[in-house]
């Protein structure tokens, strides 16, 4: 069985591809501390949140979020 982790990488990328950061992303949608902390360390986030992400940067959420295979669980299974 293949384990997965959640990746907030494309978020990362679409933000730069817009010219927009973290901080602005905090202001303009009024995001907890706490939120943009879980986002920069891949924790999950309300799917609330996700969505005023995406209408906010106008992308589908492939764009903000994605899943990925956990390294660390394909290490420990060897």
């Amino acid at each position: 069985m293949v384990n997965l982790k959640l990746s907030y990488k494309p978020l990362k990328i679409t933000l730069l591809m817009k010219d927009k950061t973290m901080g602005i992303l905090k202001k303009e949608l009024c995001l907890a501390p706490a939120t943009i902390a879980k986002l920069n360390k891949d924790e999950y986030v309300a799917l609330s949140v996700i969505h005023r992400v995406c209408e906010y940067l106008e992308c589908p959420v492939q764009d903000v979020m994605e899943f990925v295979e956990d390294s660390n669980e394909a290490k420990s299974e060897l």
